[in-house]
Protein backbone atom coordinates (compact mmCIF):
# COMPACT_ATOMS: atom_id res chain seq x y z
CA UNK A 1 0.00 0.00 0.00
CA UNK A 2 1.36 3.44 -0.94
CA UNK A 3 1.98 5.82 1.96
CA UNK A 4 -0.76 8.14 0.80
CA UNK A 5 -3.57 5.56 0.63
CA UNK A 6 -4.19 5.84 4.36
CA UNK A 7 -4.19 9.62 4.10
CA UNK A 8 -6.88 9.58 1.41
CA UNK A 9 -8.97 7.01 3.30
CA UNK A 10 -9.01 9.16 6.43
CA UNK A 11 -9.61 12.34 4.47
CA UNK A 12 -12.64 10.86 2.77
CA UNK A 13 -14.32 10.36 6.16
CA UNK A 14 -14.05 14.09 6.90
CA UNK A 15 -16.48 15.22 4.22
CA UNK A 16 -19.53 17.36 4.90
CA UNK A 17 -22.36 17.29 2.38
CA UNK A 18 -23.65 20.79 3.06
CA UNK A 19 -20.13 22.21 2.87
CA UNK A 20 -19.49 20.19 -0.27
CA UNK A 21 -22.42 21.84 -2.05
CA UNK A 22 -21.25 25.31 -1.02
CA UNK A 23 -17.69 24.72 -2.14
CA UNK A 24 -18.76 23.27 -5.46
CA UNK A 25 -21.16 26.16 -6.09
CA UNK A 26 -18.36 28.67 -5.38
CA UNK A 27 -16.33 27.00 -8.13
CA UNK A 28 -19.31 27.22 -10.49
CA UNK A 29 -19.93 23.47 -10.08
CA UNK A 30 -16.84 22.63 -12.09
CA UNK A 31 -15.79 19.91 -9.63
CA UNK A 32 -17.22 17.77 -6.82
CA UNK A 33 -15.90 18.42 -3.31
CA UNK A 34 -15.74 16.31 -0.18
CA UNK A 35 -16.60 19.40 1.79
CA UNK A 36 -13.35 19.90 3.72
CA UNK A 37 -12.61 23.66 3.96
CA UNK A 38 -9.12 24.81 2.97
CA UNK A 39 -7.93 25.70 6.52
CA UNK A 40 -8.97 22.29 7.87
CA UNK A 41 -7.50 20.54 4.82
CA UNK A 42 -4.13 22.26 5.26
CA UNK A 43 -4.06 21.41 8.95
CA UNK A 44 -4.87 17.76 8.22
CA UNK A 45 -2.21 17.24 5.55
CA UNK A 46 0.51 19.20 7.34
CA UNK A 47 2.04 16.28 9.30
CA UNK A 48 1.83 13.99 6.27
CA UNK A 49 3.70 16.42 4.07
CA UNK A 50 6.13 17.48 6.79
CA UNK A 51 7.23 13.85 7.26
CA UNK A 52 8.24 13.71 3.59
CA UNK A 53 9.65 17.18 3.19
CA UNK A 54 13.24 16.00 2.75
CA UNK A 55 12.37 13.20 0.31
CA UNK A 56 12.38 13.60 -3.49
CA UNK A 57 9.15 14.63 -5.17
CA UNK A 58 6.79 11.67 -5.30
CA UNK A 59 5.12 12.10 -8.68
CA UNK A 60 3.07 8.94 -8.11
CA UNK A 61 1.45 10.78 -5.22
CA UNK A 62 0.85 13.89 -7.33
CA UNK A 63 -0.77 11.80 -10.07
CA UNK A 64 -2.90 9.99 -7.49
CA UNK A 65 -4.13 13.35 -6.23
CA UNK A 66 -4.99 14.50 -9.73
CA UNK A 67 -6.88 11.28 -10.44
CA UNK A 68 -9.09 11.57 -7.37
CA UNK A 69 -12.63 12.73 -8.18
CA UNK A 70 -12.86 15.32 -5.38
CA UNK A 71 -11.22 18.74 -5.71
CA UNK A 72 -9.52 18.72 -2.33
CA UNK A 73 -7.09 16.10 -3.66
CA UNK A 74 -5.84 18.49 -6.33
CA UNK A 75 -5.37 21.15 -3.65
CA UNK A 76 -3.22 18.69 -1.70
CA UNK A 77 -1.04 18.06 -4.76
CA UNK A 78 -0.54 21.80 -5.26
CA UNK A 79 0.39 22.32 -1.59
CA UNK A 80 2.80 19.41 -1.84
CA UNK A 81 4.52 20.76 -4.95
CA UNK A 82 4.80 24.25 -3.49
CA UNK A 83 6.44 22.74 -0.41
CA UNK A 84 8.89 20.95 -2.76
CA UNK A 85 9.48 23.81 -5.18
CA UNK A 86 13.22 23.78 -4.44
CA UNK A 87 13.31 20.14 -5.53
CA UNK A 88 11.82 20.79 -8.96
CA UNK A 89 14.02 20.05 -11.96
CA UNK A 90 13.79 21.38 -15.51
CA UNK A 91 12.75 17.88 -16.59
CA UNK A 92 9.54 18.28 -14.54
CA UNK A 93 8.20 20.88 -16.97
CA UNK A 94 5.99 18.49 -18.93
CA UNK A 95 4.59 17.07 -15.70
CA UNK A 96 3.45 20.53 -14.66
CA UNK A 97 1.94 21.11 -18.08
CA UNK A 98 -0.16 17.95 -17.68
CA UNK A 99 -1.51 19.24 -14.38
CA UNK A 100 -2.33 22.61 -15.93
CA UNK A 101 -4.35 21.18 -18.82
CA UNK A 102 -6.18 18.53 -16.79
CA UNK A 103 -8.95 19.39 -14.34
CA UNK A 104 -8.18 23.02 -15.11
CA UNK A 105 -9.59 25.96 -13.23
CA UNK A 106 -8.17 29.22 -12.02
CA UNK A 107 -7.41 28.21 -8.43
CA UNK A 108 -5.00 25.39 -9.32
CA UNK A 109 -3.59 27.04 -12.43
CA UNK A 110 -2.75 30.20 -10.48
CA UNK A 111 -0.60 28.20 -8.10
CA UNK A 112 1.09 26.10 -10.76
CA UNK A 113 2.14 29.16 -12.78
CA UNK A 114 4.66 30.14 -10.11
CA UNK A 115 6.21 26.67 -10.34
CA UNK A 116 6.41 26.99 -14.11
CA UNK A 117 8.18 30.31 -13.57
CA UNK A 118 10.81 28.59 -11.45
CA UNK A 119 11.51 26.09 -14.23
CA UNK A 120 11.74 28.81 -16.88
CA UNK A 121 14.46 30.44 -14.80
CA UNK A 122 16.26 27.09 -14.64
CA UNK A 123 16.01 26.48 -18.35
CA UNK A 124 15.89 29.64 -20.53
CA UNK A 125 14.85 27.57 -23.56
CA UNK A 126 11.41 27.37 -21.95
CA UNK A 127 10.96 31.08 -22.70
CA UNK A 128 10.09 30.09 -26.24
CA UNK A 129 7.58 27.64 -24.81
CA UNK A 130 5.97 30.51 -22.91
CA UNK A 131 5.64 32.44 -26.16
CA UNK A 132 4.06 29.36 -27.74
CA UNK A 133 1.67 28.99 -24.82
CA UNK A 134 0.68 32.65 -25.10
CA UNK A 135 -1.08 31.87 -28.40
CA UNK A 136 -2.36 28.40 -27.45
CA UNK A 137 -5.96 27.31 -27.99
CA UNK A 138 -5.91 26.30 -24.32
CA UNK A 139 -6.81 29.36 -22.24
CA UNK A 140 -5.08 27.96 -19.14
CA UNK A 141 -1.73 27.65 -20.88
CA UNK A 142 -2.20 31.23 -22.08
CA UNK A 143 -3.02 32.34 -18.53
CA UNK A 144 0.16 30.69 -17.22
CA UNK A 145 2.23 32.35 -19.95
CA UNK A 146 0.84 35.74 -18.95
CA UNK A 147 1.45 35.23 -15.22
CA UNK A 148 4.52 32.99 -14.92
CA UNK A 149 6.81 35.95 -14.10
CA UNK A 150 4.65 37.20 -11.25
CA UNK A 151 7.32 36.56 -8.59
CA UNK A 152 10.31 37.67 -10.69
CA UNK A 153 10.14 41.30 -9.56
CA UNK A 154 13.39 43.04 -10.72
CA UNK A 155 14.27 39.96 -12.78
CA UNK A 156 11.16 40.35 -14.94
CA UNK A 157 11.83 40.19 -18.67
CA UNK A 158 9.83 43.26 -19.70
CA UNK A 159 10.15 42.58 -23.42
CA UNK A 160 8.76 39.07 -22.90
CA UNK A 161 5.95 40.32 -20.66
CA UNK A 162 4.94 42.95 -23.20
CA UNK A 163 4.98 40.51 -26.11
CA UNK A 164 2.96 37.86 -24.29
CA UNK A 165 0.35 40.36 -23.15
CA UNK A 166 0.12 41.86 -26.64
CA UNK A 167 -0.46 38.36 -28.00
CA UNK A 168 -3.60 38.30 -25.87
CA UNK A 169 -5.00 41.81 -26.24
CA UNK A 170 -8.45 41.90 -27.79
CA UNK A 171 -9.55 38.67 -26.13
CA UNK A 172 -13.11 38.39 -24.86
CA UNK A 173 -12.13 35.62 -22.44
CA UNK A 174 -12.56 36.71 -18.80
CA UNK A 175 -9.71 34.55 -17.48
CA UNK A 176 -7.29 35.99 -20.03
CA UNK A 177 -8.22 39.62 -19.41
CA UNK A 178 -8.06 39.06 -15.67
CA UNK A 179 -4.60 37.49 -16.00
CA UNK A 180 -3.36 40.48 -18.01
CA UNK A 181 -4.56 42.84 -15.32
CA UNK A 182 -3.10 40.76 -12.51
CA UNK A 183 0.32 40.37 -14.14
CA UNK A 184 0.58 44.12 -14.66
CA UNK A 185 -0.75 44.81 -11.17
CA UNK A 186 1.90 42.55 -9.64
CA UNK A 187 4.67 44.16 -11.66
CA UNK A 188 3.46 47.64 -10.76
CA UNK A 189 4.69 46.97 -7.21
CA UNK A 190 8.21 46.74 -8.66
CA UNK A 191 8.13 49.08 -11.66
CA UNK A 192 5.05 51.35 -11.54
CA UNK A 193 6.37 53.70 -14.21
CA UNK A 194 6.72 50.82 -16.69
CA UNK A 195 3.18 49.64 -16.02
CA UNK A 196 1.78 53.16 -16.34
CA UNK A 197 3.51 53.55 -19.68
CA UNK A 198 2.24 50.16 -20.82
CA UNK A 199 -1.36 51.05 -19.97
CA UNK A 200 -1.10 54.37 -21.80
CA UNK A 201 0.43 52.70 -24.84
CA UNK A 202 -2.14 49.91 -25.13
CA UNK A 203 -5.21 51.29 -23.34
CA UNK A 204 -7.31 51.30 -26.52
CA UNK A 205 -6.66 47.58 -27.00
CA UNK A 206 -6.99 46.52 -23.37
CA UNK A 207 -10.20 45.19 -21.82
CA UNK A 208 -11.75 47.39 -19.13
CA UNK A 209 -11.12 44.61 -16.60
CA UNK A 210 -7.42 44.50 -17.48
CA UNK A 211 -7.01 48.27 -17.12
CA UNK A 212 -8.87 48.29 -13.81
CA UNK A 213 -6.78 45.50 -12.30
CA UNK A 214 -3.48 46.78 -13.72
CA UNK A 215 -3.96 50.22 -12.20
CA UNK A 216 -5.04 49.11 -8.75
CA UNK A 217 -1.77 50.10 -7.04
CA UNK A 218 -0.64 53.01 -9.21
Amino acid sequence: MAWFDAMFSELETMGDEAQSEKMSAYMQNQFPFLGVPKPRLKEYIKPWLQARKKLPIDWEFVDACWNKPYREAQYIAVEYLIAHKKDLAAADFDRLKELIVNKSWWETVDSLDVLVGILVQMEPAYKQTMLDWSTSDNIWLRRVAIDYQQEYKEATDEKMLEQIICNNLGSDEFFINEAIGWSLRDYSKTKPTWVKAFIEKYRDRMATLSVKEAGKYI
